[in-house]
């Protein structure tokens, strides 16, 4: 199967010179004080007056919700402090992954600090896999338990909430997950997707929406005290921003509007030390390599993203969720480094993992023609680690451009493989392929499936995957385009060389947390030479000299290195990027972090048409002064000069690319390509140093280091090249 790169498409939110816009940025500029650039930015985030653009910079808990604006809250909230009051035994269940911990995590913390006998049910991805069971309930209340609180899990839970009332037991459910049909019929069904419900932001993850649940718990008991609800808000925020502001960001939800608040104060929070210790563990083990203990950086949403996150979520792809939790809760630094340890090897086992499921996948794509043809791509295997899988086919999408379903058959075979086998698959999509409705389309063929438009989950037999193969095939062929193969990037706007600068870059950090729905500024800087590159990391990434307008700045482009950048020195390119500051040994500069390069005129094409004219010029063709042919005796003491340096350090052979950036580096008249390959010509000529080309470009050289003075006007090349001068000038 051929691997596809994707094209990205670059589209300008932003062009200056719409008059309507231009003077809405100039009013929320002058209101603000702050850079008309800074309120692009404000404007293309959809806050395009004075008034929404400061209350989304401003970073208040009284810009939280009412909590009991939400469907079911006032019953969840009476249902949990009545068991709370009454010495209920409570269980909290939850989900495997990063939502799911910081849930449970916080609501056992909340629970247990007003007194109350709580136990934790999170089910193993392997074996028990996703939601709420029957088994699992029963054995709650077996152990004399009464209340179950679901978190990030619950809202399919229909039959399993009946169930539980037979028992005796009661649930509150409190989800975030779309809601289809019937809801359960349990105490309370908190979920900002209800229809029936109007709470005005619907994006929280789970573990927004057991924070609104305890945040509206405190509120009534500060009440009860005689206090204000804002005081209960307020402490909730200080003793559990950390912990919502991982779940919120690791589930990937917008942030924006609550979301931006919350991860906003958990972000601080952990920046201060001030988190739970646990948390503060991973962020070190994540960000401090090789015993490093340098002041922590400005902790940031990608931090939590791609350090702490897949450390916790290993756990539960790997092992068992509980360990995650077991280390959220703890407090004894011993144990909290112990703990802290553990997730990380099983993290490290989980990425040896993954390299071996993606490299056998791989494989298989390359070596198996049948799959040439699939707009899907279906992969099964009885061996596959099922909580790893879904990693894996995001990496396959990514690579091949289509959309993606891993099925592992691993812990449902007894004896000899069956047709009735369960395959728990996990797939990817790409943008236009809804793959929640592709599965739909296929629903006869499957035991359950469900998720969102470009992720998904599933349960097929082995008997039928060849079926569902076949029949997500065909829905996908008459909806998959050459389109949607291209990737839309959008940038902020286009900026100049030198609006790049210190005050910008302090501004956008006003713009933070980055995040789903507040996406770090991108920007277009075009026409930019390429002056230098330089291979770090192994050759794993690429650091840029780009110059424009005399200004020239650092440009970093991490994951492309040698081999892989598609421009080389002396390029003209565009670039999108961000804007980062690098704090390198308390020296603060702007740099700019590339995420994709357009050539606009490759040195490559230039020399190309350089070699023409100059095979031209040589032939006897005419040409202007202007463009600067004959050299002068300057000219030909300044590579000379640079040859009988290279040739003391033992170098003999150079391209003329390098033989230009060393005579030009330090001058402001410039030896162009036609003029140096005559001037290396005519040294040769004259004997002043030997000179042969190998190969086009490419030149071997001898110095005579006793050669006798020459007049250069003696050479019969320059002669005839001054002949053939349309217009001369020369004195």
């Amino acid at each position: 199967m051929r691997e596809i790169k994707r094209e990205k498409i670059w589209e300008q939110r932003y062009v200056f010179g719409d008059v309507q816009k231009d003077a809405a940025i100039r009013e929320v500029s002058e209101a603000l004080g702050v850079s008309p650039l800074f309120s692009v930015l404000l404007y293309n985030r959809g806050y395009t007056t004075a008034e929404s653009a400061r209350h989304f910079l401003r970073f208040e808990e009284t810009d939280f919700h009412d909590p009991y604006l939400m469907a079911d809250m006032e019953r969840a909230v009476d249902r949990i402090l009545s068991a709370v009051d009454k010495k209920e035994k409570i269980y909290i269940y939850g989900d495997y992954d990063v939502d799911g911990v910081t849930s449970v995590s916080m609501l056992y913390l909340y629970l247990t600090s007003l007194g109350a006998e709580v136990g934790i049910k999170i089910p193993k991805r392997d074996g028990e896999g996703y939601g709420v069971s029957g088994a699992a309930v029963r054995t709650i209340a077996e152990s004399g338990a009464t209340l179950i609180i679901t978190v990030d899990t619950g809202i399919t839970a229909n039959a399993e909430v009946e169930y539980a009332r037979e028992l005796g037991v009661d649930f509150v459910v409190t989800d975030h997950h779309e809601c289809h049909g019937e809801l359960p019929l349990a105490a309370a069904v908190v979920n900002p997707h209800r229809p029936d419900c109007e709470y005005p932001f619907k994006e929280l993850a789970g573990v927004g929406v057991i924070f609104k649940t305890i945040c509206a718990c405190e509120m009534k008991r500060e009440e009860m005290r005689g206090g204000t609800a804002i005081d209960g808000v307020r402490r909730i925020s200080s003793d559990y921003a950390d912990l919502v502001a991982v779940g919120t960001i690791a589930d990937v939800m917008p942030l924006v509007d609550e979301n931006r608040l919350i991860v906003s104060l958990g972000l601080s929070k952990l920046e201060k030390g001030q988190g739970r210790p646990g948390l503060i563990a991973l962020l070190d083990a994540s960000t401090k390599k090789n015993g490093d203990d340098t002041k922590r950086k400005k902790v940031t949403s990608g931090m939590i993203g791609f350090g702490i996150a897949p450390r916790i979520n290993a756990a539960g792809r790997m092992s068992d969720a509980l360990i995650a939790v077991r280390l959220l809760l703890a407090s004894d630094p011993f144990e909290v480094a112990e703990r802290t340890e553990e997730l990380c090897e099983i993290n490290r086992q989980r990425q040896v993992e993954e390299n071996q499921i993606s490299t056998e996948a791989n494989r298989i794509l390359e070596t198996n023609r049948a799959f040439d043809n699939d707009k899907v791509i279906i992969l099964d295997s009885d061996e596959w680690q099922q909580g790893i899988i879904g990693i894996v086919a995001s990496r396959i999408t990514e690579k091949y451009g289509l959309p993606s379903i891993l099925v592992s058959f691993s812990g449902s075979i007894i004896g000899e493989p069956s047709p009735y086998d369960d395959g728990k698959g996990s797939g990817r999509s790409i943008k236009g392929l809804n793959l929640v409705e592709a599965l739909t389309y296929c629903e006869d063929l499957l035991e359950k499936y469900g998720g969102h438009e470009l992720a998904a989950g599933l349960t097929v037999k082995r008997g039928k995957i060849d079926a569902f193969r076949k029949r997500i095939n065909e829905y996908a062929r008459e909806r998959i385009t050459d389109d949607m193969l291209k990737i839309s990037v959008e940038a902020d706007c286009e900026l100049e060389a030198n609006e790049i600068n210190m005050e910008l870059a302090n501004e956008i950090l006003r713009l933070e947390p980055f995040g789903i729905g507040n996406a770090s500024p991108q920007f277009i800087l075009k026409n930019a030479y390429v002056k230098k590159i330089t291979y770090i990391g192994g050759g794993k990434h690429s650091k840029l000299l780009l110059e424009k307008d005399g200004v020239i700045h650092t440009a970093m482009y991490f994951g492309v290195g040698e081999g892989e950048l598609s421009c080389t020195e002396g390029d003209t390119v565009d670039v999108l990027f961000n804007i980062d500051i690098n704090d390198y040994k308390n020296l603060r500069s702007v740099q700019l972090i590339i995420h994709d390069i357009h050539v606009v005129d490759s040195l490559k094409d230039r020399y190309s048409k350089y070699r023409a004219r100059y095979e031209e010029i040589r032939s006897g063709g005419s040409y202007l002064f202007e463009e600067q042919i004959v050299p002068a005796r300057e000219d030909f003491a300044k590579v000379y000069t640079a040859l009988r340096r290279e040739f003391r350090a033992g170098v003999s052979v150079l391209e003329s690319d390098a033989i230009l950036k060393m005579v030009n580096t330090a001058s402001a008249e410039e030896i162009n390509y036609i003029k140096l390959k005559f001037i290396l010509e005519i040294l040769n000529e004259l004997q002043i140093c030997e000179v042969e080309e190998l190969d086009t470009d490419i030149y071997r050289f001898n110095i005579f280091f006793n050669a006798k003075k020459t007049n250069i006007e003696k050479s019969s090349i320059l002669k005839k090249i001054k002949g053939q001068c349309e217009n001369p000038q020369y004195p």
